[in-house]
């Protein structure tokens, strides 16, 4: 997301999942945000006048179409697509970034979860529809793959919650060992589920 091409709504939508992911939703303030954002304070109500809780559903949502659209490029990279390949590739993105950056950050989506699910309300309900706006276009990718569309969302749903489980194990242990055992691990199982008729 190029700061030049947009405008400070979408400028402070994308630095509130910033600072989610490297801070979580309690630690995110609004005038961090804007500041972040390099917003005038000013604007923050104009644009968001359901204050921090829509700026930060919005910055959920966000993280969640992100996340969706990375899948096609994720295969769009593979030279053979296989669901294990399309697994380390989402994992990369993580082992990639720790490597060149270390562990401060994580998912804005796990992060608003943790600090929001048990409250209820609309965030809670952002954060479910990300996941959701996350696991369709995967388990989409999956069946056409050959696994069969009975599974297809279920292992969507596995790939996903392994890959947000290893980025906290990464982050607290600091180091990536978690995410690449999950890769080796995981891999075989979801390349068996691919139909074999295909």
């Amino acid at each position: 997301m190029s700061e030049a091409r947009h405008g400070p709504r979408e400028r402070m939508v994308f630095s509130a999942a910033q600072l989610i992911r490297r801070d979580g939703v309690a630690a995110t303030g609004m005038r961090e945000v804007a500041a972040h954002a390099g917003a005038p304070r000013g604007s923050l109500q104009h644009y968001f006048p359901g204050g921090k809780e829509q700026l930060v559903n919005e910055a959920v949502g966000w993280a969640g179409r992100y996340a969706g659209k990375r899948i096609a490029r994720f295969l769009a990279g593979l030279q053979e697509p296989t669901p294990s390949g399309l697994f380390a590739a989402m994992v990369a993105q993580w082992t990639d970034e720790y490597a060149a950056h270390g562990f401060a950050t994580g998912c804005p989506v796990a992060a608003a979860t943790v600090d929001c699910a048990s409250a209820g309300g609309s965030t809670r309900e952002a954060v479910a529809a990300a996941f959701t706006t996350w696991r369709t276009p995967l388990a989409e990718a999956l069946a056409g793959m050959g696994v069969p569309e009975a599974r297809a969302e279920s292992l969507a749903t596995l790939m996903i919650s392994t890959l947000e489980g290893a980025i906290l194990m990464a982050r607290a242990e600091q180091d990536v060992r978690p995410l690449t055992t999950a890769v080796r691990e995981l891999g075989p199982l979801l390349d068996a589920a691919v139909a074999r008729d295909r």
